[in-house]
């Protein structure tokens, strides 16, 4: 089953693991350690916290969800979607505010698990996940403009776009040539790696070159070390962060946005790994996963764990053959931190921004975008309104509308396919040569229609999108019709609204004393009419349209 809550792990050890697989998830381990050092780092400067907590969330964060987690391949840490709710929510309720939002939301997520809503979450419309996730990528990149110009803001770097553009445009004056110049060689150097070196860990490149430039040549330009000392050696103690009644009704919308982005973007993430690999991953243990990750993260000081499309895509391209690999990537980057965690500190932030400047040119999905355009305006609609909710409004809210309007656009569309034809039944007579009524020679038919019997056929879903167009059909149904067969046989679902519908139609025969044959309706579909009230006398059900012109021609002799 792919929806049962047993982790991948489990399943992995019980198949049999040997050492040739752990060789290769240590590679797979340590290349995907690799990209996730400066990236953590990275989005938690952009986050509003230390670079610390972004390791400390890929460390606990990411050994909970491998070792937990209904994904062989998943690797979880911090992601650039979590950016601007994470750094909203450190401007208005603080780093404590932070970590018991994320504690909560670590909560429902796992309880989502529980609940098996995990299917659920992939009914989210392609369109919008596209539309948001583009949002996102502006929104990132917005917000390391400052960084890679080295401008200088007087104050805090406002939150929504509109007024940030307006902030940085008026510090361009404290223009850094020197930042610039850093940003410019990082994200230089990782295009040019991923063009001709794609296999080198282009990040960790690019980020060592630069830091190298900005040691040796002295620019001024501003580095963990002279931003926030530094990054400490190892693990803080596990600890229950502040909370307070108040605080926890404060931080319960941010909560519920942490787990209801956690939750589409970790279960995207192994959707992508399944496309990958041909594999199945197993969504609700997978929230369970990302729940206890959350609550694990928030207790070590880390932010918002997720699954993350980039670092899982590097693992299952590495060779990875089970959640073995996530966990020691985990390990590594502790080993990292107790190791050469004073290297940390010759990191230009320039260099870290610059990373995130293509990460964020990566996320956006410019085929994707291009093919809805050219497909369906009702999709490039969506798309568009929830790209520009998710940059000038909320991400919520982006993607909440989006989704409504996806399915509007769905329900037209099914309402739309419903096809209903109108057929006339040939007469029949008896033939009756030299024998009397009685003989048991067969029917023939003669020429011309039956005039006193109509054959609807639906065919298509009949539910309350098609009920308007459909009921304005079977209305057309003429006072001097003695019989009436509605066919059913192609229709897959029938609801209460159908039922309704159906329902008028009986009412409406009955007064003009039009007798009404309803065919080929599955057992379901009969018991939802029965509980309409419609039962014989009122209708005759029968198998087939076949069975009721019979019944209807045996009436009339």
């Amino acid at each position: 089953m792919t929806d049962t809550l047993t982790p991948k792990l489990a399943t992995v050890f019980a198949e049999g693991y040997g050492p040739a697989r752990f060789k290769a998830d240590a590679l797979a381990g340590l290349t995907v350690a690799i990209v996730a050092l400066p990236l953590s780092m990275a989005i938690a400067i952009a986050s509003g916290v230390t670079p610390d907590r972004g390791l400390y969330t890929a460390i606990i964060g990411g050994f909970l969800v491998s070792a937990l987690g209904g994904s062989r391949f998943q690797v979880g840490g911090p992601a650039g979607a979590f950016i601007v709710l994470v750094s909203a929510t450190v401007a208005r309720h603080g780093v404590e505010g932070l970590l018991l939002a994320t504690l909560l939301s670590g909560l429902f997520l796992a309880l989502a698990g529980y609940l098996r809503l995990g299917k659920y979450i992939k009914f989210i419309p392609y369109p919008v996940t596209v539309g948001f996730t583009a949002g996102i990528a502006l929104i990132i990149f917005a917000s390391q403009i400052g960084e890679l110009f080295g401008l200088k803001l007087d104050g805090r770097e406002p939150g929504p776009i509109v007024e940030k553009l307006e902030a940085l445009w008026a510090a361009r004056p404290t223009f850094n040539p020197a930042a610039f110049g850093v940003a410019g060689l990082t994200i230089a150097v990782i295009l040019l790696l991923r063009r001709f070196r794609p296999s080198w860990p282009n990040l960790l490149i690019a980020v060592t070159i630069a830091s190298f430039a900005t040691a040796l040549l002295s620019l001024p330009a501003d580095t963990i070390g002279t931003r926030f000392n530094g990054i400490p050696r190892g693990l803080t103690l596990p600890a229950l962060p502040s909370f307070s009644p108040d605080l926890v009704l404060a931080v319960l919308p941010d909560a519920v946005a942490f787990a209801l982005l956690g939750a589409i973007e970790s279960l995207l993430s192994a959707v992508v790994a399944d496309g990958m690999t041909g594999r199945r991953h197993r969504s609700s243990m997978e929230l369970v996963a990302q729940g206890v990750a959350n609550v694990g993260s928030a207790l070590f000081g880390g932010i918002c764990v997720t699954g993350t499309i980039a670092r899982t895509a590097t693992n299952v391209r590495s060779g990875a053959t089970s959640p073995v690999s996530g966990m020691l990537h985990a390990l590594f980057l502790l080993l990292f931190m107790l190791v050469a965690a004073p290297l940390a500190s010759y990191i230009p932030l320039a260099a870290l921004a610059g990373v995130l400047a293509v990460v964020a040119f990566n996320m956006v999905e410019r085929p994707a975008i291009a093919a809805l355009f050219r497909s369906s305006r009702g999709d490039a609609a969506v798309l568009v309104v929830t790209f520009l909710l998710v940059v000038f409004r909320d991400l919520t809210e982006g993607i909440v509308v989006g989704f409504l309007l996806g399915a509007v656009l769905f329900i037209d569309r099914m309402g739309k396919s419903v096809d209903i034809r109108e057929e006339t039944v040939p007469r029949v007579v008896r033939a009756i040569e030299n024998a009397g009524e009685d003989s048991g020679l067969p029917e023939r038919p003669v020429a011309g229609d039956d005039p006193d019997t109509v054959i609807y056929r639906i065919s298509g879903v009949f539910f309350f999108g098609a009920a308007a167009s459909v009921g304005t059909v079977l209305d057309r149904i003429a006072d001097q019709r003695r019989n009436f067969v509605l066919d059913c046989s192609d229709v897959p679902l029938l609801d209460s609204t159908a039922a309704s519908v159906i329902e008028g139609l009986v009412r409406k025969a009955e007064r003009a004393g039009v007798r009404v044959f309803i065919t080929g309706l599955k057992p379901d579909m009969r018991r939802l009419l029965e509980a309409h009230e419609l039962h014989a006398p009122r209708v005759t059900f029968a198998a087939t349209v076949e069975s009721a012109t019979n019944e209807i021609a045996a009436a009339a002799h």
